[in-house]
């Protein structure tokens, strides 16, 4: 468990450290996200049981006119079918459309780590999926965007999840 958790730490500032001169150089924000999220998991006495409920999240990262680069942690927590996970992992995103557009559309990648709690089922790995949307600058410091992410993990009771998310961004 603490070996995984330092890999984790490890891939992570790895990641942000390749881009430490863009992050000083780029705009930082704040922000959090709600999504719809549906899973496939093992739960007491059900193996491959779908669920889905709502989700939150915090994020905090840097973004130029062609990268954006964060840290996410979730919860999802649904009550009705007794499962919850958080999650925490590192997400960049390249930006396709890099002129002065209020509309930018991305695609990106994520690696991170999480812990899944069903009935008589607790289990942690590592995940790994892909996203993508579009962001739209609103004001100046407000950024909203509207993606598809998609992870799957290595751990055993959990499969994949699959979240239409929306976010609001702070930018200072």
């Amino acid at each position: 468990m603490v070996k995984k958790i330092a890999i984790a730490l490890l891939c992570m500032s790895l990641g942000s450290s390749l881009y430490a001169r863009d992050i000083s150089e780029s705009e930082k924000f704040l922000g959090l996200e709600v999504a719809q999220t549906e899973l496939q998991a093992d739960r007491f006495g059900e193996p491959d049981y779908d669920g889905d409920a709502v989700e939150f999240g915090f994020r905090i990262g840097a973004q130029t006119d062609e990268w954006r680069t964060m840290f996410v942690f979730d919860y999802y927590d649904s009550s009705d079918d007794d499962q919850n996970v958080e999650k925490g992992y590192l997400m960049v995103d390249y930006f396709f459309l890099k002129d002065e557009n209020k509309f930018r559309p991305f695609i990106g990648v994520n690696v991170g780590y999480m812990n899944y709690e069903s009935t008589l089922v607790e289990e942690s790995g590592f995940l790994y999926g892909a996203q993508a949307g579009f962001v739209v600058n609103v004001m100046e410091t407000i950024d909203l965007d509207l993606s598809y992410r998609y992870l799957l993990s290595n751990a055993d009771a959990l499969d994949h999840m699959g979240s239409i998310v929306f976010g609001i961004n702070y930018l200072y």
